[in-house]
């Protein structure tokens, strides 16, 4: 019997599953110190790391599981990065 080969999920399958495990069974765990912070979240596995720098928990994500398919937030933000000036929205944590 062949393996099954999982199909790459797309970048708006990674979006809304990314999102909805960070809303659902992430946010509301995460202690207040954790605000500011980049998240970033292996939406196959649930794994995360939260660092100031989001690169380095990229970094730590992908050791674990090269290729994984990550979710990235900054915690009590809107977006993870902001171009240009405009005003700044913030969530409540």
């Amino acid at each position: 019997m062949a393996a099954r080969t999982r199909r790459a999920l797309t970048s708006s399958e990674i979006t809304q599953h990314g999102q909805a495990l960070y809303e659902r069974d992430i946010l509301p765990t995460l202690d207040p110190s954790s605000r500011g912070k980049f998240l970033v979240l292996d939406v196959e596995t649930g794994a995360y790391e939260v660092d100031r720098d989001g690169i380095a928990a990229l970094q730590r994500v992908r050791n674990r599981r090269p290729g994984a398919s990550v979710y990235l937030v900054r915690v009590g933000f809107p977006t993870a990065y902001r171009i240009g000036r405009g005003t700044r929205f913030e969530r409540p944590c």
